[in-house]
């Protein structure tokens, strides 16, 4: 891998666990996640202006699975600021970016596809498994259901879970975007254009989940007040990070090194919030934090 792609993936981890990392310091909520994301689709929304010519030449299936798609991006942020409201982000980031592997493995058998699936994939996504039983617990003596039976596991579960559903609905529609008569895209173009879509639809079901919620419709209010910059920052992140990813794929021999490479955040995201937000330094979190990224990477590579 290329000095260039090792910078770029640098920043996007840095820039994945920042934003996170912000968002939690903030007591984030639906509201501050529809500004943020509102604020990133504005600044990437040119993308959209520069293939305006194109944009009628993306099928109806294709939109229906912007719909879907917005839909699963909102409910994962929504569930993901109810998890960093409910514990710590040592805890619930890891756990949001890892469960959702293996549900994407689960719903891979279910459609399947299974022979698709490497043994060293298997083996991560065990070691995966392991790490997110044991990064809850206080001790390693201590595995007791409690542990989990909490709002932060049980909404970075949801959050997981969503992930999972985006991930499945993007990975289909990119695909019949590539195989477009004519090709109007190349495979960077109909991600950057089908980026902007799919925020722009999970803006407007952000809108729907904010206006029928009397707390989310206050939460609003402050946020505009008082919580303008944070939110404008996270959602600058949220956009810059993908892009980061998508200008690495120019430099590497091999896509499956950016996946990996990708998987920095989740350390990242665990340092953050033990160092800077002050949250318990338990062995269990340490160690199932390092066994995750272990796994995730070997989920990369298989």
């Amino acid at each position: 891998m290329s000095v260039t792609a090792t910078i770029l993936l640098l920043i996007s981890a840095f820039t994945h666990a920042g934003w996170n990392f912000i968002s939690k310091k903030e007591h984030p909520s639906q509201a501050f996640f529809l500004v943020s994301n509102t604020i990133g689709v504005i600044c990437v929304f040119p993308i959209l202006f520069y293939f305006r010519s194109r944009i009628p030449l993306v099928p109806p299936s294709v939109w229906l699975f912007v719909v879907m798609s917005g839909l699963f991006l909102a409910a994962y942020l929504a569930t993901l600021a109810g998890a960093y409201r409910g514990g710590d982000i040592s805890i619930a980031y890891p756990l949001a970016r890892s469960l959702s592997v293996i549900f994407v493995l689960i719903a891979t058998f279910i459609l399947g596809k299974e022979h698709q699936l490497s043994w060293l994939l298997i083996a991560g996504i065990i070691f995966v498994t392991v790490g997110c039983v044991i990064l809850p617990l206080n001790t390693f003596g201590n595995f007791h259901l409690a542990n989990y039976q909490n709002l932060c596991c049980f909404l970075a579960m949801l959050s997981a879970v969503s992930v999972a559903g985006y991930t499945i609905v993007d990975d289909e529609a990119l695909r019949r975007l590539r195989q477009l008569a004519g090709t109007p895209f190349n495979p960077i173009e109909g991600t950057l254009v089908y980026m902007v879509l799919e925020g722009i639809s999970c803006s407007l079901w952000q809108c729907v989940f904010v206006f029928f919620n009397s707390r989310e419709r206050k939460n609003m209010t402050v946020i505009l007040t008082t919580l303008k910059s944070p939110a404008a920052i996270t959602g600058i992140g949220i956009y810059f990070t993908y892009g980061f990813v998508l200008a690495s794929m120019n430099y590497v021999t091999n896509i499956n090194y950016v996946a990996a490479f990708r998987q920095l955040s989740i350390p990242l995201g665990a340092i953050f919030g033990m160092s800077l937000l002050k949250e318990p330094r338990h062995p269990p979190k340490l160690v199932g934090v390092s066994i995750i990224f272990i796994g995730l990477v070997m989920v990369a590579i298989g």
